[in-house]
């Protein structure tokens, strides 16, 4: 955001967040990211996301902009003691830990709200309360038992969706239920706790197939082998191997279809008059859409279909992404100081608050990088700060 611009909405709230992974974190991102002063609690040695292989090498640096860090031994009585005065000067805490570790540590709602009335303590939590509350949950593990990864493979092939879509959903409805809180305590005096779930999240997800069993009383088909509700609307695999998606889902785009791609004599095909009609005729239909098209480059077929206003979209792969000329003109990707020192670009928030993105302010945190300056803060002197250094209590500068 540029100077000129209005404050961030949440500027002045201060979050403390005792989280890990990637629930938790994407409440405290999108918090920061919107103004407030989001401080990171991590163990003595760092969130482990800071040093995870393969598919979660791009965790911390993904899910922790906008953030200041302080590492805290919280086995340590010390290290609780500094915790909880950071807390009293807190609007928000956001904990992702197993049910009943804060509650071991006296850093539960119940003990915090007597310390803070007006704290705001925002849960992440696998079950909502109830019989599943005591499972280990993972986003896989609620996609299966939640219909998602039932939906998205083919029949007899669960498979999870492609990202971790609970794990970052649950840690938005956290966000916008920490919104709603403060919101509330504006008008009350007083905070509350607030629990956002994965499996009620996934529930969320696929509430518009449950919802089509109960207009149609007919179920819903896995993805792969739905009956679409579209005439065309396809992967198409094309010139040299290359793919495209296309689609024309109204009777208006069949007619400009057709006519840029030369098909008038499926234009006038009685058969083929309606998208109702073209969806009943799919089996004989769409071979011979494949076979006409199958000469043309992905390329000239996006060209077509951009300049009809066609709906289309290359399949591309995650990296490709960093090049994408829309997302970098539009200001959709923004530097980012990953784990190893170096720079890379990540997305921002998928909005904009008066024509900007809410933007890094913060480079995701070194570990313990604000320490020192939050303990001085809350009370510590230099020699005890030396003191809690040399036991290990606390790390950083």
């Amino acid at each position: 955001m540029s100077e000129s611009s209005a404050p961030l909405p949440y500027a002045g709230i201060r979050v403390v967040e005792f989280t890990h992974m990637v629930m938790g974190p994407t409440c405290g991102m999108l918090l920061g990211d919107l103004g407030a002063e989001v401080i990171k609690v991590e163990p003595i040695d760092g969130d482990s996301t800071r040093r995870l292989l393969g598919s979660g090498a791009g965790f911390f640096p993904t899910f922790n902009r906008n953030k200041k860090s302080i590492a805290l031994d919280l086995k340590q009585p010390e290290g609780v003691e500094a915790a909880l005065r950071l807390i009293a000067t807190a609007d928000i805490v956001s904990e992702n830990f197993k049910p009943g570790t804060m509650k071991k540590l006296g850093l539960d709602y119940d003990s915090l709200k007597k310390l803070n009335p007006r704290l705001v303590y925002v849960s992440h939590k696998g079950f909502l309360p109830g019989p599943y509350d005591h499972r280990t949950a993972l986003d896989e593990v609620v996609q299966m038992m939640g219909g998602l990864a039932y939906m998205t493979g083919r029949a007899g092939d669960p498979l999870r969706a492609g990202t971790s879509v609970n794990d970052i959903m649950g840690g938005m409805f956290g966000a916008i239920g920490a919104m709603a809180a403060l919101r509330q305590r504006e008008q009350t005096g007083a905070g509350c706790e607030v629990q956002s779930a994965l499996f009620e999240n996934n529930i969320f997800l696929v509430a518009q197939h449950m919802m089509q069993f109960a207009a149609t009383g007919h179920a819903a088909d896995p993805m792969p082998s739905r009956i679409s509700a579209w005439g065309i609307y396809d992967v198409f695999t094309v010139k040299d191997g290359e793919q495209i998606f296309l689609a024309a889902v109204s009777d208006k785009q069949w007619l400009i279809f057709c006519n840029a791609l030369g098909l008038e004599e499926m234009l006038v095909d009685p058969r083929l008059k309606t998208n109702n009609d073209r969806v009943l005729a799919r089996e004989w239909m769409m071979p011979i859409l494949r076979s006409h098209l199958s000469d043309r480059s992905a390329s000239e077929l996006s060209a077509v279909f951009e300049k009809n206003e066609l709906p289309f979209a290359p399949i591309t792969k995650p990296q490709d992404l960093f090049d994408d000329p829309h997302l970098n003109a539009s200001g959709g990707l923004a530097p980012i100081r990953m784990n190893d020192g170096s720079t890379s670009k990540v997305p921002l928030m998928p909005f904009t608050l008066g024509g900007e993105r809410p933007g890094v302010r913060l480079q995701p945190p070194l570990l313990g990088e604000h320490s020192d300056a939050l303990l001085k803060e809350v009370g510590y002197g230099d020699q005890e700060i030396a003191a809690l250094k040399q036991n290990r209590i606390t790390v950083g500068r």
